[in-house]
């Protein structure tokens, strides 16, 4: 359900505040780690993309330095069962107080049947403690030209030591990590861009604005994202409803 959802600041539900999008999840298991309740740990894992421009800079150097690392979660869950009475917290009776123990049992809110999910969001303090940033894509600045340079001068098999044989291993799989940063960002401006197209040329068959826009790099997308702009279609109507108007403004007094 976190798949596609926002990344935000301390739950605030205004569009500025967009940061990141979850693009995959996945659930964990923590080895050597239980629950409280002495279950095996397993954990909810999201991976994230983000613009690498001016306007997240600071962010992103906070997220490096270790800075900004707490993450939030706000989602919507059909129970909320006490450990203790089995009641759900929600339609009240219970007052077991989470965190004490009531008869050597432990008492903690158990969470049932997910219902939805909203965002995440970077927070000072979250109520899960462990909650956050746990790793991010960055390039190690290899010196590829050294490594292939090496390949290139064998004029037979080819031989690596350990170091280079890693070093390849882990650039192929920083090259895969970005390439399906990409593809994501790729998708959703090709899908904003045709979006746009259509309100702005309304008599223009749909299917060939995608077949247009599917073709588009990267770059194109973006020059016609900022050359349409937000309110291109609104403007034309107000041209055209302007117009109309004006076709008999020398009979009004």
């Amino acid at each position: 359900m976190f798949v596609g959802k926002t990344g935000i600041f301390d739950h605030s539900m205004k569009s500025a505040d967009q940061k990141a999008r979850i693009f995959e999840t996945y659930v964990e298991k923590e080895a050597g780690k239980k629950t409280v309740d002495g279950e095996d740990l397993y954990v909810l894992k999201a991976r994230v993309y983000m613009l690498k421009n001016d306007d997240n800079k600071s962010l992103i150097d906070d997220i490096e330095a270790g800075i900004k690392k707490e993450v939030s979660v706000s989602c919507s869950m059909g129970e909320s069962v006490c450990s203790v009475c089995g009641k759900d917290k929600r339609r009240g009776g219970c007052n077991h107080i989470g965190g004490r123990r009531y008869g050597g049992k432990l008492a903690f809110t158990v969470l049932n049947s997910p219902a939805d999910a909203y965002e995440f969001s970077f927070v000072a303090v979250p109520a899960q403690r462990e909650a956050g940033v746990t790793k991010m894509f960055k390039s190690k600045g290899y010196d590829m030209d050294k490594v292939l340079n090496t390949i290139k001068s064998c004029a037979g098999e080819v031989t690596l030591t350990k170091a280079q044989a890693d070093e390849i291993a882990d650039y192929i799989e920083d090259l895969k990590s970005g390439a399906e940063l990409g593809e994501v960002y790729k998708k959703e401006l090709t899908s904003e861009v045709t979006a746009k197209l259509m309100l702005a040329l309304p008599d223009v068959d749909v299917e060939l604005l995608k077949s247009v826009t599917a073709v588009m790099t990267v770059k194109e997308l973006m020059g016609f994202k900022n050359g349409l702009g937000a309110d291109m279609a609104p403007q034309l109507a107000s041209n055209k409803e302007k117009k109309q108007n004006t076709d008999y403004s020398q009979f009004r007094i």
